[in-house]
């Protein structure tokens, strides 16, 4: 099994930010996805998402935190995926992709 970690931060200051509860603003998950989707494209540039086939989102993620995606070849069309902080999970799921020729 192969795998990739990268570490993030979404700045305070990403326009994400601004209309998901202003007063106690949270990271989208859609960015979160975003963030694996392109970790995936660096990891493997000759594949792409065919489809997301489970996700579960179980904490938010405020501004500024740092977290760290890894992403895990289970088979060769299958790409598990995990946010974690420090100390909590974020989201898990996984990706069904194709290879572009």
């Amino acid at each position: 099994m192969s795998q990739i970690s990268e570490s993030y931060s979404i700045p305070a200051s990403h326009p994400c930010l601004a209309g998901h509860f202003p007063d106690a603003p949270i990271v989208p998950g859609v960015v979160l996805l975003d963030y694996a989707r392109d970790l995936l494209q660096i990891w493997q540039p000759h594949s792409r998402i065919k489809t997301l086939s489970q996700a579960k989102f179980l904490q938010p993620l405020p501004p500024q935190q740092r977290f760290t995606i890894t992403l895990t070849q289970i088979s060769t069309q299958t790409i598990k995926f995990e946010c974690l902080t420090e100390t909590e999970k974020l989201i898990s799921g996984t990706f069904i992709v194709e290879h572009k020729e």
